[in-house]
């Protein structure tokens, strides 16, 4: 826990709120630091199952602290020379990027719940997360551009991910605000919601009570997809499958849906 995000981990699922309500959660140096420590500590937190990202208060994530445009408004450029060399993850990711992109390493499902706005940098965060369940009246732009910039927090490799290329393109062009129907219409989010947190969490329980290591096979094989070629698909496929079959928790599955009962899987 810290004085940016907070965990509650409860049956199976991490209950991830980002809580700098008076500021939008904008995304100053604590919270840059405090997505990555939260997120690297559930990579391997034992009985973590699913995860629900969320942010407290009027919004998900009102995107970087205003406090960095104001710095960049003077024109200074100093310390900006290192940015391309700074310290990298295996994947490549560079800290801001990190703070999205750790939710897709997480070993388990992610889902972010979004609410009021998720702009600039706090719709990267949303677009690490697995799946976006969004409110209709939710606002969610790829800003960067109002402020002279491009996306850079792993906003490019997810973002392409998602939408159509043409439409990529027409949102980082444009900056224009998306509302949650639209959103979901072309792929940037997945479901509405009245209330995406409860919602959110409903989901998480429901993946939290099935065999979590065909879960947690199943989010590897959808992360190799995005790059994989089919040949490696299909090998990776049989690889996991063969992991699965007779393993403890798959007969576990198995048993329960015979005898019409609740499975009872154990966390590795």
């Amino acid at each position: 826990m810290s004085d940016r995000v907070v965990v509650d981990l409860k049956d199976g699922v991490a209950d991830v709120r980002m809580v700098r309500a008076d500021k939008m959660n904008a995304l100053d140096t604590a919270m840059f630091d405090a997505l990555i420590e939260t997120g690297e500590r559930l990579k391997h937190e034992a009985g973590v199952r699913a995860v629900v990202l969320s942010g407290d208060g009027r919004g998900f994530c009102a995107g970087l602290d205003m406090g960095n445009f104001a710095k960049m408004a003077s024109g200074e450029r100093k310390g900006t020379e290192g940015l391309v060399d700074l310290p990298r993850t295996a994947a490549g990711a560079n800290r801001a990027q990190q703070a999205c992109y750790v939710w897709r390493e997480v070993p388990v499902p992610v889902i972010a719940a979004v609410h009021g706005v998720a702009f600039g940098g706090g719709l990267q965060v949303a677009l690490g997360a697995d799946l976006r369940f969004v409110t209709a009246d939710a606002k969610l732009s790829v800003m960067e551009i109002k402020w002279g910039l491009v996306p850079d927090m792993a906003g490019m490799a997810l973002l392409r991910r998602l939408v159509r290329d043409d439409v990529a393109r027409e949102l980082t062009f444009s900056g224009r605000t998306v509302l949650g129907e639209e959103a979901v219409r072309i792929g940037l989010a997945t479901r509405l919601c009245a209330d995406p947190r409860a919602e959110a969490l409903t989901f998480a329980k429901l993946i939290a009570n099935q065999n979590p290591d065909a879960i947690r096979a199943g989010k590897r094989l959808l992360n190799l997809s995005v790059e994989a070629d089919a040949k490696e698909i299909f090998r990776a496929e049989t690889t996991e499958q063969v992991a699965l079959i007779g393993s403890p928790n798959q007969v576990e599955a198995v048993m329960a849906n015979l005898q019409k009962r609740a499975p009872r899987f154990v966390d590795g």
